[in-house]
């Protein structure tokens, strides 16, 4: 059976999957995070919903009692696709810089590629993932991140 590239949904859903037990559910680290499918950010006039989003739990102790989500995330990913790169890259990542969020990721299933950027004054320090199977990403850089499982063919 050939690889076949995920869709967005399954790439995004695979990725939660990895980055909550350890860092929302506290088995393999600290437990001190908060990993979020698709939540509503209300940052001042903007709203925005990404793929997944984190806070620390230092940040915000607690999750708000309703859908709306106004303290800005520490982490964001987008999960990109040909109808959407756009968007992603020149209007979302320019308001994260402004709403002070301190990572992003944009994952690109098609692509195989995820780029992890930190924010720095008022831009990004990139790094780019996707020729390694297993890396370390910041923030999440305590846990090693299998790529293939995002990337590869799921069980049937």
């Amino acid at each position: 059976m050939s690889a076949r590239v995920p869709n967005q949904a399954t790439a995004a859903s695979a990725l939660g999957g990895l980055l909550m037990p350890p860092f929302q559910f506290g088995t393999g680290d600290s437990g001190e995070w908060w990993i979020l499918d698709m939540p509503e950010l209300h940052l001042g006039a903007d709203v925005l919903v990404p793929a997944l989003a984190g806070w620390r739990r230092e940040r915000m102790p607690a999750l708000p009692m309703d859908h709306v989500f106004s303290t800005p995330p520490d982490w964001v990913c987008e999960v990109i696709s040909p109808s959407n790169v756009r968007v992603a890259r020149l209007k979302k990542m320019p308001l994260y810089t402004r709403h002070e969020v301190a990572y992003a990721w944009l994952l690109d299933p098609e692509q195989q590629l995820l780029e992890a950027y930190r924010r720095q004054g008022t831009g990004w320090l990139l790094g780019m993932y996707g020729d390694e199977p297993v890396v370390r990403v910041e923030p999440f850089e305590s846990v090693e991140l299998d790529l293939t499982l995002i990337w590869g063919e799921l069980p049937v």
